[in-house]
């Protein structure tokens, strides 16, 4: 890609919410694993189609601490394509210049999953190209409850201070910034406990797509939908921001 290409992505953070792998499956008479696999293959087309377009931090939704509810089988074959997708895209991640993390908590995963997590980003730490975080047993509020807990043993009460928490909380290696664009597919329209504080300015773009049927258009048209937007962090267009 030349260097004078559009990337509508230049620089931003956006955050997945990969939803409707279940509808995907069930409107074809499939087992709910059918869909998850489809979305497998999702994951990779949008990883992509984010390096391409120049998105700087992609964060995916891929294991909330409420579906731990789901049926034991279904939680065991997630936990098998997390181990097998870790196992088969780490050396595409290291090709593609991607860094690797997987954010929330660990000590509820299989031991082998968690070396497979921290092999994974050992190896991609050097990606430079877009910074992938994959939140696997996360919740929104926990997190927030456990950088509060740290800001107990701090004198710096700061907003910027806590996102550096909140990223500690999480195993985010790097930190990653506030998130400019939120995408959530299948029609739903909530925030499902997902990066509460991180989307306190992030722009909300709902799509009717099912995650297995979204890829690189799909991608785009957030991304100029995201564009034609006027962000405005509070203050009256045209004005300049007050020193703080």
């Amino acid at each position: 890609m030349s260097s004078d290409t559009h990337r509508p992505g230049e620089g931003l953070h956006v955050a997945l919410i990969m939803d409707g792998n279940g509808r995907w499956a069930k409107a074809r008479s499939l087992p709910r694993t059918a869909g998850h696999r489809e979305g497998a293959k999702a994951v990779r087309r949008t990883v992509e189609a984010a390096v391409e377009l120049g998105v700087e931090t992609l964060t995916l939704y891929a294991f909330s601490s409420d579906n731990w509810q789901r049926p034991r089988e279904e939680i065991s074959a997630l936990m098998r394509l997390l181990e097998t997708y870790l196992k088969k895209e780490t050396d595409r991640c290291v090709k593609n210049g991607v860094q690797l993390s997987v954010i929330g908590r660990r000590d509820r995963l299989d031991p082998r999953i968690v070396r497979g997590i921290e092999r994974s980003e050992a190896r991609t730490q050097g990606g430079t190209k877009l910074h992938l975080r994959i939140a696997i047993d996360y919740s929104a509020r926990e997190a927030i409850a456990a950088a509060a807990a740290l800001v107990e043993d701090s004198r710096d009460h700061s907003p910027q201070h806590f996102s550096y928490l909140l990223n500690r909380a999480i195993h985010s290696d790097p930190p990653a910034p506030d998130v400019d664009l939120l995408i959530r597919t299948s029609g739903e329209q909530r925030l499902s406990d997902f990066l509460l504080w991180e989307c306190a300015y992030a722009e909300l773009y709902f799509t009717a797509r099912l995650w297995p049927d979204f890829g690189k258009e799909d991608l785009i048209t957030a991304l100029e939908e995201y564009q034609r937007r006027e962000r405005r962090f509070g203050r009256v267009p045209g004005t300049a921001q007050l020193a703080v």
